[in-house]
């Protein structure tokens, strides 16, 4: 979409492209004695109709033959509306759209299963949803083609159907665009929602920046390189730094009677660390990627196939306490946003057994070994530092076989515009630890 508009006195049309994409901004909610109740109601009916509507369609699978076995969200929203005139009267008590997009959302539940199916893909199959531990609903904003909307939202206040205005702690005033629906959620004792926004955002200009390669690691988080000189960066490790903190409450939780006082605050004691721990990890990374986004004009990384590494048990605890594909995945729409470049070598080049001098693979290379002599040039190697050369050399390669043939794809992993972007932007900028 091209917005057009009269530039200077001869008349002259400027051009300025924009895309639209979908972003979602998140907000922490301060919501009275009375509407935590009802948030916890509309909670409970949005895991009912969940397990309902699970049950059904497994019920279905078991008993039927044929296409009789499979059903849809619009047959079960049928159902569910007949049992509420009846039986489930309760359900009157909270918005209609909470049971309605949580059968929606269990429909594309299974959609993504039969697609993982189809291609093989690890997906697994929906699964029940337990009280206190999947705590949230959703929310649409009403008929956009009826233009009736059913969700406001203020400077720090937001409005919901069955809620009316519910503060917020934050300013508001940074979200623009049309709302496509609410998300709440419960993090221990806090409430949270995420609001889902379209926007048409101006198409950034190039940054004219360095060219960068970046190797992550486990010992630091990442070691880039711009050709000339070598930048540490370290993570917090959050679930590191408090493991022993978070085995001993770990311990206490066990000691408590089921379902009582004391099991309730030892979980909510628990909720609350792992809330931390996240709350830290997820921070780092937003500040890393943005920075990196806005100051640099390629950003060239490994394809790592984390879901495979994590399944080695010696490593799986420090490969998801740095959070590598949370890493990658911001990075791919905050380089569109700003107007950077990402690209993203295939996973099997042998970035830390090629030598940066000659060009020699040296295929006895193990994990272990940090340090290494190339036997063909004499050449000392630090093993991430010869990595991240060799990622950013393979970028220039890239670039220049583009330049040559004047296309705008090599046949890479070259990032793509995602639709959704889970975190508003946090405005400040990341130092990196050497």
């Amino acid at each position: 979409m091209a917005s057009f508009g009269e530039c200077g006195s001869k008349g002259r049309i400027s051009i300025m492209l924009r895309m639209k994409t979908y972003q979602a901004f998140r907000y922490e909610l301060k919501p009275n004695n009375r509407q935590v109740g009802s948030l916890i109601k509309h909670c409970g009916v949005a895991r009912f109709a969940w397990n309902w509507a699970l049950a059904r369609r497994n019920e279905l699978y078991q008993t039927c033959e044929g296409k009789e076995r499979f059903t849809n969200s619009i047959n079960q929203q049928r159902e569910l509306n007949a049992l509420k005139k009846t039986e489930l009267l309760w359900m009157y008590e909270v918005s209609k759209y909470v049971p309605q997009c949580a059968l929606q959302d269990l429909d594309r539940s299974y959609a993504n299963f039969y697609r993982g199916m189809k291609y093989h893909e690890n997906i697994g199959k929906p699964k029940f949803k337990k009280k206190g531990v999947h705590d949230s609903f959703r929310i649409i904003n009403g008929n956009f083609k009826q233009k009736t909307q059913s969700i406001e939202v203020n400077v720090k206040s937001i409005k919901l159907p069955k809620f009316g205005f519910i503060r917020t702690k934050e300013d508001t005033s940074k979200l623009k665009g049309r709302i496509l629906n609410i998300t709440v959620s419960r993090e221990a004792d806090r409430w949270f929602c995420s609001l889902c926004v379209e926007t048409d955002r101006p198409k950034s200009q190039p940054i004219q920046g360095e060219i960068i390669g970046v190797d992550l690691g486990l010992n630091n988080f990442a070691v880039i390189s711009n050709g000339k000189e070598h930048t540490y960066v370290v993570a917090p490790k959050p679930f590191k730094k408090k493991l022993s903190k978070l085995q001993r409450l770990n311990r206490q939780q066990s000691r408590k009677q089921s379902k009582s006082s004391n099991c309730k605050e030892a979980n909510l004691r628990l909720s609350k660390l792992y809330r931390k721990m996240r709350n830290a990890r997820k921070d780092f990374v937003n500040k890393l990627t943005t920075e990196l986004a806005k100051t640099k004009s390629v950003i060239v990384i490994e394809n790592l196939s984390v879901r495979n590494m994590v399944k080695n048990r010696h490593l799986a605890r420090s490969i998801a306490d740095v959070g590598w594909g949370d890493f990658r995945r911001k990075l791919e729409y905050k380089t569109i946003w700003y107007g950077s470049r990402l690209i993203v070598i295939p996973c099997f080049e042998p970035s830390s057994k090629r030598c940066h001098v000659c060009g020699e693979i040296n295929n006895n290379l193990k994990l272990s070994d940090r340090a290494w002599i190339c036997l063909k040039c004499g050449a000392l190697h630090d093993r991430d530092e010869n990595a991240s050369d060799n990622i950013r050399d393979y970028g220039l390669r890239i670039l220049a076989t583009e330049s040559s043939s004047g296309s705008n794809a090599c046949g890479v992993d070259v990032s793509l515009p995602t639709k959704v972007a889970v975190d508003s932007e946090t405005g400040s900028k990341r130092i990196y630890n050497e």
